[in-house]
């Protein structure tokens, strides 16, 4: 019995490898072109499989038949849950990356619009440097100019009022030449008038 029982067993498993191998080399194709398709596809098998071994088992109720039927689909289970794992870490991480991506692109937009700040205000304080030397420029120029102009107003003021002193000093002195050549010749016309009388006075003398 437990020879006829393990001709079975040998049997099931040559059917099941004989009816897996277009499916198999389907998935192998599968895995060599990547993705997770090819695994689940596997998997998928595997669980067909394990059911047909069960279902084997019990059609020749044979327990050692129907317990690695249970394996291979325990084995199943645990391999489709790590494929899910790996595939919800791969979504995370995919996820992450993006979010990272985003942060960094986030960090680049606010820098540079701290460069593009940092420049205007540089700029800004330039013109306004610029705008205070150019007014202090003024300012000093006018100042000049009016320091100029008050200084020749003063300069003018003063050359006037020496002027108009010199002109009253002329005609101060006009007037005294004057009163000198006046005086002379009131003295001149006295002398001659004298003279004349002593003359006129000598005819007279000499007449009598």
């Amino acid at each position: 019995m437990s020879l006829v029982r393990e001709m079975s067993r040998a049997a099931v498993g040559g059917y099941l490898k004989v009816v897996r191998l277009p499916a198999d080399a389907a998935v192998r194709l599968r895995n060599r072109n990547g993705g997770p398709e090819g695994s689940r596809a596997e998997i998928a098998l595997d669980r067909v499989e394990a059911r047909a071994r069960d279902f084997a088992g019990r059609a020749l109720r044979d327990e050692s038949l129907r317990e690695d039927a249970e394996r291979r689909r325990i084995a199943a289970d645990e391999r489709a849950r790590a494929l899910r794992l790996h595939n919800e870490a791969e979504v995370r991480e995919e996820g992450a990356k993006e979010r990272y991506a985003e942060h960094i692109e986030e960090v680049d937009q606010k820098r540079e619009g701290a460069t593009r700040r940092a420049q205007q205000e540089r700029q800004q304080a330039a013109r306004r440097r610029r705008q205070a030397t150019e007014q202090a420029e003024r300012v000093e120029r006018q100042r000049k100019e009016a320091v100029e102009t008050t200084a020749q107003q003063v300069d003018e003021a003063v050359e006037g009022h020496a002027k108009r002193a010199r002109l009253a000093t002329l005609d101060e002195e006009a007037a005294a030449l004057a009163k000198r050549e006046e005086a002379l010749a009131a003295q001149d016309e006295a002398q001659r008038l004298q003279k004349a009388a002593a003359r006129a006075k000598a005819a007279r003398k000499s007449s009598t």
